[in-house]
């Protein structure tokens, strides 16, 4: 397939991630703030100019006992609207504990939530890849 683009979902933030099909793994790139309540759509756009991928990949929250939460529908509705917008395929992944999971792996050495929310994207695209495979 190629190069993906992946996606931490929130209100408030939009962790960013590229991949590729290739190699399996993915890179944190970017964690983009809401304007006015609603996704940075410009930014967004303009890394699907840049990264021109082949498809977006956005994680689906759920709880430990298998249930969406309560986020879930506004990640479904992110990921209708991408595809709406770009003329993407847009697929789902389970991000359960990638937050968790991302503050491991960076340990002391995040700096901040930005960072969080980037690595948290990566992992969901890593889950996508892994699970294609």
């Amino acid at each position: 397939m190629g190069t993906l683009l992946g996606f931490d979902y929130g209100t408030a933030k939009i962790g960013v991630a590229v991949g590729q099909t290739t190699t399996g793994s993915a890179s944190p790139l970017v964690t983009l703030r809401a304007v006015q309540q609603k996704p940075d759509w410009q930014r967004i756009g303009r890394l699907i100019d840049e990264w021109q991928p082949e498809a977006l990949v956005v994680g689906l929250p759920f709880d430990l006992d298998d249930r969406e939460t309560e986020i879930a529908p506004l990640a479904r509705r992110f990921a209708r609207q991408l595809e709406g917008r770009y003329r993407l395929p847009v697929y789902m992944a389970d991000e359960r504990l990638t937050s968790q999971v991302a503050r491991q792996e960076l340990g002391r050495a995040a700096k901040n939530y930005e960072e969080l929310d980037a690595m948290a994207a990566k992992l969901i695209l890593e889950t996508w890849l892994s699970e294609q495979r």
